[in-house]
């Protein structure tokens, strides 16, 4: 099978899990390919439902795609709620931002992750403004970030409580204070 070919057979998400890891094995030093590897494992679980597309062959697949050097397939990894919290943990240490804010965003992240987050880069905040797993006294500090994204991303969290989003109706910034109104209207 060349190049070309296990590309399109991993653009369909019902292809058997043992094909995809067939795929990554003979594929392993063709990023673009491992790239479409850790695609595959994105399209083929919901966010709706966590217990689709879960098996011991995609869980040993997220592990391996999280030691590779292609950065996208690491961020797919990071990003996917069946990652185990030990490849979690790992991946919260990644030298690319944007790796470790995609860690910050998954709900599966351990609250050890989240409290190391807060002091991190601004996109690696807001990644954790977002997630509703953030613990509350996280969300009250970052409700006065400097950042007005982070603001914004804590404002329409949905673990956001109404006391923190009464405070937040007092923002400097009209679209962070319209954001706190409107989740305060719909509560």
């Amino acid at each position: 099978m060349g190049h070309d070919e296990a590309m399109e057979l991993l653009d369909n998400i019902d292809l058997p899990i043992e094909e995809v890891r067939e795929i990554f094995e003979n594929f392993k030093d063709d990023n673009q390919v491992i790239g479409m590897v850790a695609m595959n494992l994105s399209r083929r679980t919901s966010v709706y439902d966590k217990e689709v597309g879960k098996s011991d062959e995609l869980i040993q697949l997220l592990r391996e795609l999280s030691e590779v050097d292609d950065m996208g397939s690491r961020w797919a990894v990071a990003k996917n709620h069946h990652t185990p919290i030990d490849v979690l943990e790992k991946l919260a240490k990644d030298e690319i931002n944007l790796v470790r804010a995609l860690v910050a965003t998954n709900p599966s992240t351990p609250h050890s992750c989240l409290q190391a987050f807060f002091s991190d880069e601004k996109i690696v905040r807001d990644g954790l403004s977002g997630n509703p797993k953030t613990p509350e006294k996280l969300l009250k500090v970052l409700s006065m970030d400097v950042d007005k994204m982070v603001r914004m991303r804590v404002a329409e969290n949905p673990s956001t409580t109404q006391a923190i989003l009464t405070e937040m109706l007092d923002d400097s910034d009209k679209d962070v204070v319209k954001a706190a109104q409107s989740k305060l209207k719909d509560a």
